[in-house]
Order: structure tokens, then sequence, then C-alpha cells
């Protein structure tokens, strides 16, 4: 599903290869449940379309309007899990809400997008921070891949039988910044893991400052580690690394495309009093295997 379909395919553009060495960062992550329901009805999104590559810069839809399920099904194809009512155009920016004192799915949106079966896939967006935004804790931000079962929410992918490749904002006692957020197959803990990188790699993230975020994903083979995760931040390298995703093949492929904006986490800490306001743009989803 996708939206206004491209071509896929191969070539996916040359990597500026600098490794950021980054502080680990402090991430007591209780990540509440995903869910992956695909099986949204045919009355619910219209035409039901699984795409392989597609983009979408909302520069055709009208200024302050609600994007709504049907658009947003129409654009993405197989799409489950969207809110209308915190998705808004502004400016030909999709416009997020997250809402007061509320975590996961009931402050943000938790959706997920059905797509062609694939061994990579590249994603890649702007994001920006409203100029009002609250830090709170942090959260998920943004598109990323599932692997497989698409294990996320607290259910380790120790089993093989899935991943996901996400990013995250996150406060560490007044300094902000992003990292990877990853289940895989080697995970250390029960919530998923930023490898003690992030981005800027000194210094916070900036409210109003527009950030370029590329997410690339490889699957393994069998229990080799010949899969690759690759992020890029404003064409810095922040995470490339060799991956064992599955040990299963049968759940090695990549299957959807998540859009998840939400704070948390799990615990009342995350959480903030206000409404908070995240803007995307210039969205791009390559099938490249």
């Amino acid at each position: 599903m996708k939206f206004h379909f491209h071509a896929s395919g191969a070539a996916i553009l040359a990597f500026a290869l600098f490794i950021t060495s980054c502080s680990k960062p402090t991430v007591e992550e209780q990540d509440q449940p995903v869910s992956l329901d695909n099986e949204t009805s045919a009355t619910d999104v219209g035409i039901m379309a699984i795409n392989a590559s597609f983009s979408e810069n909302w520069n055709s839809y009208a200024n302050g309007s609600q994007y709504t399920q049907s658009q947003a099904a129409a654009d993405f194809g197989n799409i489950s899990g969207w809110n209308a009512g915190r998705s808004m155009i502004s400016n030909g920016n999709l416009r997020i809400t997250l809402e007061p004192n509320a975590l996961s799915g009931a402050g943000g949106v938790v959706s997920n997008i059905d797509v062609s079966d694939g061994s990579e896939y590249q994603v890649s967006f702007t994001i920006r921070f409203h100029s009002a935004f609250d830090w709170s804790r942090g959260g998920k931000l943004g598109f990323g891949l599932f692997i497989g079962d698409g294990n996320a929410g607290g259910d380790p992918a120790w089993d093989g039988n899935g991943g996901s490749f996400r990013l995250m904002w996150y406060n560490n006692n007044g300094r902000i910044y992003f990292h990877p957020y990853v289940y895989h197959r080697d995970q250390a803990g029960q919530y998923g893991d930023n490898f003690g990188v992030s981005y800027p790699s000194s210094g916070s993230l900036v409210k109003g400052q527009t950030y370029s975020v590329t997410l690339y994903a490889k699957s393994n083979t069998g229990s080799s580690t010949n899969g690759r995760a690759r992020m890029i931040i404003n064409g810095t390298t922040v995470l490339d690394r060799a991956m064992r995703w599955t040990t299963n093949d049968a759940k090695r492929l990549i299957r959807n495309v998540s859009f998840h904006t939400f704070r948390g986490g799990s615990q009342s800490y995350w959480m903030s009093p206000t409404v908070g306001y995240v803007y995307y743009d210039d969205l791009v989803v390559t099938k490249i295997n």
C-alpha cells in the first residue's frame, strides 16, 4: 500500500558512513503494547491495497483540514489504527496532536501500513516539533519498519519471529535527543535497544527545527547476522550495524510500515499536562528488495 505509486526498486542513495560516538542513553522505557491489527474493514479504508513504494508530501490537501481515514487509506493503502481526530493538514505538513495526560494510542496515533513483503526497505521523512512542545520524558515518533510478527510494546523478539525499527525522542535529565528503538532477536532486555547512540551526540534537539530522518532495514537469513539497521539524521549516520532480526525464515520479511506518534512509556511521568504538536513532511517509502 502506498501513496502515489513509485518505481520500487533498487538503488538506495549512497550513505555517508560516519558513526557518531554518543554517551549511552538511560532509557527506563516501559513500552505500551502496540497493536499490529491489520484486519481493518473495507468500509473503514475504502479500497484496500498493498503497495511496495510510495511517497506523500500532503501539499494537495487544504490547509487546516482534517486528514481523514479515507484519505490516509487512499494515500497509504491498507492502513489500520488511523486517528483522524488527531491528524490535520498544516501548511503542507501532516500535523499530529498529542493529547494531555495520556500515553500511547490513548494520546497519539498508533497506525500500521500493510506493505508488500520484502527483505529491504527504506523510509525517509522530515519531522518538526512545535515551538511550544513539552518534551516530557519522551516517546515514539514517525515512520518505522516492522519485520515478521513486528515485535514491540514490551514483547521481546527472543523467539526469532519478528522485530521492529522505530525512532524515539528522549529527555535525559534535560538533554533532548533522538535515538533508535529496535526490537531484534539478540536484544538484551525486554524493551527495545538503542545501542548507546543518539542524535545529536551532544546538546539537544531544537523546537521548531526540521530534522530529516532515514531508516533502512535489511532482513537477515537463517540465524546469521547478515541483516542491517541504519539510521541517518540530517546527513549524520547515527546507527549502521549488522543485525540478526529473526531466526525463522518464514518470518524474516518486512511486512509493515509503522506510523507511531505518542508519549511513553507506560508510567505517568511520561505524560505531559499540555497538548503537543508534531509535524511531518516529505515521506518516501522504498521497497528495495
